[in-house]
């Protein structure tokens, strides 16, 4: 069954086009082409990147923080109730009113006090700004260290300026070694991100955030293994040069430093609009959609790589929605307020609304009072 499986897996007309074959992809002396085996070394360098990620924000961030005087903010701990916390963690971390008045009558307390647990409790899960900086800082640095990586890669290939040279002498192209470790270092850190999930800082489009990470190493093995690799180095250098300034962005407004962060935040905004929503479709996408069919007719292999393009735009055309919320925003606010994504923290106690509602009962009862003569 196992050799069904491999051989329907492997069948050349997943993966090649027409009259191409894997034994027309064997290495020679002129030529090394990538293989799938090669593959394996993601894992590894995944945990390489953990361990580096792990130095980098103990003994770099960690210091740069308490340089810039980055604290958490004081959290009230919610007080032990097994009932609440059996619901927090079983049910709904945010009940609905009904739930809270159900909640209030089996523990006896008031609901004024079940919400404030709930607030409290909620609290305890969300990382501190401490954490988000040194998360954004890693990711920053990577993406500078990625980007000229690409750049370094690229400069001198007749692909980067003709995109039509992507396709010369497809699928039989030699694979070199910048390709090689540059593609190796984008999936192993996408492939770390997938296994620190649990750990980073959890946002509003978590889901997106994952749906993301899978279609990314996806479709980089699919390169891979198909020897789309030219099309893929510059798809990663294209996503690569607008996250530099968005993590750029968030380090210094967690380090309150707004100038400098507004300025990032706009040039971020300019060049994520440019990259991932003309260059990327109307470039890149028109790249692999276009130009294969004048060399070869379509085959899987050409429809799951377009396919798995789109999938990326699509999350390109929504996160552009959230940027738009975060420049209106930017746009009111005078600075960058945080990441829209990120669940912030909720007051501990009674909201403003609710102290200046229960401020004005007290005053107004004081001057009934005083009139009564009390």
């Amino acid at each position: 069954m196992f050799q069904v499986i491999s051989e329907w897996l492997w069948w050349e007309r997943l993966w090649l086009p027409e009259n191409v074959s894997w034994s027309d992809l064997e290495n020679s002396e002129d030529r090394v082409y990538a293989k799938a085996s090669h593959l394996y070394a993601t894992l590894p360098c995944a945990l390489c990147l953990l361990l580096v990620r792990y130095t980098f924000e103990r003994y770099f961030a960690t210091p740069l923080a308490n340089a810039w005087e980055i604290r958490d903010k004081v959290r009230l701990t919610a007080e032990q109730n097994s009932i609440l916390e059996k619901y927090f963690c079983s049910q709904a971390r945010n009940p609905s009113q009904f739930d809270v008045m159900s909640l209030s009558k089996k523990t006896g307390w008031s609901e004024r006090k079940v919400e404030i647990w709930f607030r409290r409790r909620r609290n305890q899960d969300r990382p501190g700004l401490r954490k988000r900086f040194c998360e954004a800082s890693w990711r920053c640095c990577f993406y500078l260290f990625a980007f000229c990586g690409g750049i370094v890669a690229l400069y001198d290939k007749p692909w980067l300026y003709n995109l039509k040279e992507v396709w010369a002498e497809f699928p039989k192209q030699s694979m070199l070694p910048s390709q090689y470790w540059y593609y190796h270092l984008e999936m192993g850190f996408y492939l770390s991100l997938l296994l620190s999930l649990t750990f980073d800082v959890k946002r509003k489009d978590f889901k997106e955030q994952v749906i993301h990470h899978i279609a990314t190493m996806t479709l980089l093995s699919f390169s891979w293994v198909s020897n789309y690799i030219r099309i893929g180095t510059l798809v990663m250098v294209v996503h690569d040069s607008s996250d530099i300034l968005l993590e750029g962005a968030k380090v210094f407004n967690y380090a309150k430093r707004y100038q400098i962060s507004n300025a990032m935040f706009v040039a971020f905004t300019a060049l994520f609009m440019v990259t991932r929503l003309v260059i990327f479709p109307f470039w890149l996408i028109h790249c692999t959609w276009v130009y294969p069919l004048e060399r070869f007719k379509p085959f899987f292999g050409y429809y799951f790589f377009n396919f798995m393009l789109m999938v990326l735009q699509i999350l390109h055309i929504y996160w552009a929605f959230l940027i738009s919320r975060m420049v209106y925003k930017f746009i009111f606010s005078e600075h960058l307020e945080g990441d829209v994504r990120s669940d912030e923290e909720e007051e501990d106690s009674d909201s403003p609304k609710e102290r200046n509602h229960k401020l004005s009962h007290m005053n107004g009862s004081g001057a009934r009072g005083r009139a009564n003569g009390h």
